[in-house]
């Protein structure tokens, strides 16, 4: 039983399911930071009450984060053994899409939790008092933020790497589940889709509030 709990196979099964939990996650989180393109800041704070006060909400929070820690702690470990497993470099490389973002799959998921860190410590911190800001009014804080450059700069190249991040992570997610070929050719459009359109939805969000709010 240890040695099947601490199998790659495992790992990356168990990263998988993380994986497409933040995906689906990061519907939702769309959906609500939506609400800041409209005018009045009652809906979108409103919503973020809800989701810090909600006692379900709490528990998914919980899974949320346990989800987070284990995809980053296992793409850590899978990352090491992957190294280890290949002490040499071989001088030619075939090269493939596929290849190349597992490659620097590790460095795009350092980038993204370095944003994460900072997207926490803007809001997510504010909320459990850590850092200091209004609670209150978050719809207040995301505008003052979406109205600096530099943060707007970071915010949009996190999501240009996790769109590529993503690209990837949905496609090995199903292979990692052992869907047959016959379904990579509809995964890969999904996943190409999702990963279009959804890091797409963020960026657009802090460009209109700059330019038209």
């Amino acid at each position: 039983m240890d040695k099947f709990l601490g199998s790659s196979v495992t790992k990356k099964f168990v990263m998988a399911i993380a994986g497409l939990f933040i995906i689906l996650f990061l519907l939702v989180h769309l959906g609500i930071n939506f609400l800041l393109l409209i005018d009045d800041p009652v809906p979108f704070n409103s919503a973020a009450h809800f989701m810090a006060n909600n006692v379900v909400v709490k528990v998914f929070e919980i899974v949320l984060f346990a989800g987070f820690l284990i995809h980053i702690i296992y793409g850590i470990i899978l990352q090491i053994q992957n190294w280890l497993a290949r002490p040499s470099r071989y001088k030619k490389t075939a090269f493939s899409q596929t290849s190349f973002f597992s490659k620097y799959m590790i460095y795009l998921g350092i980038i993204i939790g370095i944003f994460l860190f900072i997207h926490f410590i803007n809001f997510y911190f504010v909320k459990l008092g850590w850092v200091e800001g209004d609670h209150e009014n978050f719809y207040g804080m995301a505008n003052d933020l979406f109205h600096l450059p530099l943060y707007i700069v970071i915010y949009l190249v996190s999501f240009l790497f996790l769109a590529f991040h993503l690209n990837h992570a949905f496609q090995s997610a199903f292979q990692t589940f052992g869907l047959n070929d016959r379904y990579t050719p509809v995964i890969k459009k999904i996943g190409l889709t999702y990963s279009i359109l959804v890091p797409l939805g963020f960026s657009i969000i802090p460009i209109v509030i700059y330019f038209f709010k």
